[in-house]
């Protein structure tokens, strides 16, 4: 690439959560690369490990990921951060592009940008996590954009959403409870007068059952029952599916499964089979008692 490209590359860049409208113009300024300097850049990396190659390739982008996280502002997150996430993301991909696919790094690079802008907001938009599987995460981000109001959904609508959607209109419905919901203080605000809303904070009324005697005793009781069973159903085993488990799981610095299959002279696969037999065995022995 050609040093006149290399020296638009500005000296340094502050974090967008420092100067947001400084960042955002300066990434602007940076050059778009063209696909032939993006190939030479992304070989270079690919085969020589170039780092100031992998460099010019991330920040030659950095206003894509700015464009992306743009439309994730109706979070009501700090538009820096959003941006800082997608960044990871675009290096991952710079990290993982081969520029022998035949595609530009901006379209490999989108699918790790908002992945990583994905678990960012999940993890962060609310205290309570409200979307665990690929497909509540799926709904959580696109409901947003199907309801056609405010208001809330009606049964024909959540129906429509579902389907197009492909889950269920209960689905729809309980992402839709979590979505309008709020998270609250445990404890009472020191600055709130309102005596209504004081006297409602959890912590005046949920029950502090953590060292109640009779849960402390009934809890060693259950803890010592089960190391005895489990010690029980180990004895049972042979030694050598004792020993597969005690070092792949009790021990510990445990040992891998190669580890094993050396020691044994048998392969890792036969070691695999062997584990999960004896934890079969285990559980057995344990529910029986």
């Amino acid at each position: 690439m050609s040093d006149s490209s290399n020296r638009l590359m500005p000296l340094s860049l502050s974090a967008p959560g420092v100067n947001l409208g400084a960042y955002i113009s300066t990434v602007n300024q940076i050059p778009i690369l063209t696909a032939d300097q993006e190939k030479e850049l992304a070989e270079r990396y690919y085969y020589d490990q170039d780092l100031d190659a992998a460099k010019m390739l991330v920040m030659s982008h950095l206003r894509f990921v700015a464009h992306i996280a743009r439309s994730y502002a109706g979070y009501g997150l700090p538009q820096g951060d959003l941006i800082q996430e997608g960044n990871l993301g675009l290096m991952k991909a710079v990290k993982r592009f081969d520029p022998n696919m035949g595609v530009r790094l901006v379209s490999f690079a989108v699918h790790w940008i908002k992945a990583e802008i994905h678990e960012y907001v999940i993890r962060n938009w609310r205290i309570v996590k409200i979307a665990t599987t690929k497909a509540q995460r799926k709904l959580f981000f696109n409901l947003r954009s199907l309801k056609k109001s405010s208001k809330k959904l009606t049964l024909e609508e959540a129906k429509s959403i579902a389907n197009d959607l492909n889950v269920t209109p209960e689905q729809v419905l309980e992402m839709e409870g979590r979505l309008t919901a709020y998270d609250a203080a445990f404890e009472a605000q020191g600055d709130d007068d309102d005596e209504g809303s004081t006297h409602l904070a959890p912590a005046l009324y949920l029950e502090d059952n953590r060292y109640d005697p009779a849960r402390l005793a009934e809890e060693e009781d259950y803890e010592e029952q089960s190391s005895s069973a489990l010690h029980s159903a180990m004895d049972q085993l042979d030694d050598r599916s004792r020993n597969i488990l005690q070092r792949r799981w009790l021990d510990d610095e445990k040992s891998t499964l190669h580890e094993l299959a050396a020691e044994y002279n048998v392969s890792a696969e036969r070691i695999r089979q062997l584990e999960k037999n004896a934890m079969e065995k285990i559980k057995v022995a344990m529910s029986s008692n």
